[in-house]
């Protein structure tokens, strides 16, 4: 793995952009066929027209002397020991062999140039995307975590095209590429990694690693490229939720404590488990946003509004609903509200 990404040849080694291309050796094989196909109908033409054909050392054309023929013929080669002499098979030479002649060097020749200009095409296309990608979110790690944050993130409006999956494992990214999301090939706590992915530019970073020290390493490193990035990482251990603060991260989320308080409200309060698990499962029922207060708000309780306000950030310090201290809204307030999902109505046609 480590001489895979060393030396300026091997740039871009390691990002697959998601795209539909059958692999190289289907697309030989596909030729292949085409050409087989193309040299047996020769074959056959040449055969069943033998009695216009003459050989220079005469006797009757067989099977083999009208394959050696096609593939001579094909080919370009073209010895002159057997050649059409009738007027129809020669007429047949002119409208169907000549055409198919071309077509087989057709599909050698295309084949020639798929296989050396793949890699440039490739190329060229990751450059264009590393040339245009910002503002997008990047997610290392693409386990059972990491795939839930993603389809969060599309569920809340995020494209698949401004995603990008960090991941050791090529099968993980080979996933994430049928999604549609681009994916990096590497380990996420390096920052020649992380530069592929374009970090610099990241509106956002989801540390979803299975252990807590590859977690407080990433976290580490994407700060250290990047001071301003919001990074949001998930801990399974308690404990160690400070050591990634002090690490850089902005919200830290404990797997493992919140999935224990959730089992146990799940006996004595169900109900609350299943309100829990709609508020946190973006695209569906009960959906948790956050915005700034609108202008009409301004001067509003935080009863008052037709949303259910949960939490109002204010000069860095975020208050209960109903703390006190909250008064009435102010302009640069930021809410964390709860809202039903809006389904997007289909356009219809306007009446006549």
């Amino acid at each position: 793995m480590d001489n895979q990404w060393e030396g300026s040849e091997t740039e871009h080694t390691g990002v697959r952009i998601s795209h539909e291309e059958a692999s190289p050796v289907r697309q030989v094989l596909r030729r292949v066929w085409i050409a087989a196909i193309v040299l047996v109908v020769v074959i056959l033409i040449v055969y069943f027209d033998r009695d216009g054909y003459e050989d220079s050392k005469g006797g009757p054309i067989s099977l083999l002397d009208a394959a050696y023929y096609a593939t001579v013929t094909l080919s370009t080669t073209g010895y002159g020991d057997i050649t059409p002499v009738t007027p129809e098979a020669r007429l047949i030479n002119i409208l169907v062999i000549t055409p198919l002649r071309i077509m087989f060097l057709i599909v050698l020749i295309g084949t020639t140039l798929e296989a050396l200009t793949a890699r440039s095409r490739e190329e060229f296309r990751i450059r264009r995307w590393r040339s245009r990608v910002r503002q997008h979110v990047i997610v290392c790690g693409y386990g059972t975590k990491g795939r839930s944050a993603i389809r969060s993130l599309i569920a809340n409006g995020t494209p698949a095209d401004r995603i990008v999956v960090v991941d050791p494992e090529p099968r993980a990214i080979d996933e994430a590429n049928s999604m549609g999301l681009t994916g990096i090939i590497g380990d996420a706590g390096r920052t020649e990694v992380l530069r592929r992915a374009s970090v610099e530019r990241a509106r956002a970073v989801i540390v979803a690693a299975n252990r807590d020290d590859a977690a407080v390493l990433i976290t580490l490193t994407v700060r250290q490229l990047n001071p301003s990035v919001p990074i949001t990482t998930s801990v399974r251990e308690e404990e160690n939720a400070n050591l990634l603060r002090q690490s850089g991260a902005d919200t830290v989320i404990t797997t493992s404590a919140t999935s224990g308080r959730l089992l146990g409200l799940s006996t004595d309060a169900p109900r609350v488990v299943a309100v829990v698990e709609d508020l946190v499962t973006g695209g569906q029922g009960l959906d948790l946003h956050q915005r700034t207060a609108k202008a009409s708000e301004v001067g509003l309780g935080p009863r008052d509004l037709r949303d259910i306000v949960l939490s109002v950030t204010r000069g860095g310090r975020t208050l209960r609903f109903d703390d006190p201290l909250i008064g009435t809204l102010q302009p640069e307030d930021v809410l964390v509200v709860v809202k039903a999902h809006e389904v997007a109505k289909p356009n219809r046609p306007p009446t006549q």
